[in-house]
């Protein structure tokens, strides 16, 4: 059974990672890092999803630790709005909390330091809001 992609989006004020999902739909890999000073965020996601034949687009929804939404959370509700403008394809918001300190864990792990992680971290960070919300929709069809 052979899905289409899926793009998972790790939203920042200066640099936007992207993640993206194998052809079953079942792992989630880093793509890119878009620096939002020198690229025109919303339009890059737009080439990919075309390009890569995007199905779905799944951009983290941060939230503080108690659930609620901070100014965080209203910055991220504008960019899926703007997103939903360019793009056809459905649009999730999903709960990231704890992603970049999850990432950043990862990355330490696998032996990367602080200083060269700046690069990835955002592609990091959307791996695991991607990764998360795959492992989620797989336990939803097999319940």
């Amino acid at each position: 059974m052979e899905m289409k992609r899926i793009l998972g989006i790790d939203t920042g004020d200066a640099r936007v990672g992207v993640a993206i999902s194998d052809e079953l739909g079942m792992l989630a890999h880093p793509l890119e890092t878009i620096v939002t000073a020198k690229t025109k965020t919303h339009e890059r996601i737009a080439e990919l999803v075309a390009d890569r034949s995007i199905e779905k687009v799944v951009v983290g929804m941060p939230r503080n630790m108690d659930g609620s939404f901070g100014p965080a959370a209203e910055k991220a509700t504008a960019f899926i709005a703007a997103l939903r403008e360019k793009i056809s394809c459905p649009v999730i918001a999903w709960d990231e909390r704890l992603t970049t300190v999850s990432a950043q864990r990862a990355l330490r792990e696998a032996g990367r330091k602080a200083k060269n992680q700046r690069s990835v971290i955002d592609q990091a960070a959307a791996q695991v809001i991607l990764q998360s919300w795959l492992d989620a929709a797989a336990f939803a069809r097999e319940t």
